[in-house]
């Protein structure tokens, strides 16, 4: 289904170890455009319901893409939220920007691939997915979202615990 909030649990995890070196929201943003395809198919009824966007070249192509317009979406978001560091609005830097894209990308294609039959993540070298059926959707349901908590736990306890210090 598109725009699943489940592929967000391992982000979260991510988010919780790399803290500032990854932006939750810029992998956030990465999801919605992997899905924009899956989405168009679904209301036509026309074309390949995992397509291009699932797979690995394709998902090369959405994180630069992410990356480029999410950067400032992000931005403009933190601001909104009035989230600051010392007083001043909080920029991403490029690379963080580029490697939360990234990971959203391929992680998403990576999780698809496993439950998903119609996806081809080697195209065009290869229409084989060897990821599919690695684990039950089930399991990997339960991956996900377990993964969100443990990430969720580990995220607020380390500020719990900055706070105490400061």
């Amino acid at each position: 289904m598109p725009f699943t909030p489940i592929h967000m649990g391992p982000g979260i995890l991510i988010k919780s170890i790399l803290r500032g070196s990854f932006s939750l929201m810029l992998f956030g943003w990465t999801q919605i455009i992997m899905d924009i395809q899956p989405l168009i198919v679904l209301i036509t009824g026309e074309g390949h319901l995992h397509g291009f966007t699932h797979t690995y070249i394709g998902a090369i192509v959405i994180a630069i893409f992410a990356a480029l317009t999410g950067k400032y979406l992000s931005e403009l978001g933190l601001k909104i939220l009035k989230l600051y560091k010392h007083e001043r609005p909080i920029s991403i830097a490029w690379w963080v920007v580029f490697l939360s894209a990234f990971v959203g990308s391929f992680s998403h294609v990576l999780l698809d691939s496993i439950m998903h039959f119609d996806v081809e993540p080697f195209f065009p070298f290869t229409l084989d997915n060897h990821f599919l059926g690695l684990i039950s959707v089930s399991m990997l349901h339960k991956v996900c979202l377990y993964s969100g908590l443990v990430g969720a736990a580990i995220y607020y306890g380390i500020n719990w615990k900055i706070k105490r210090i400061l």
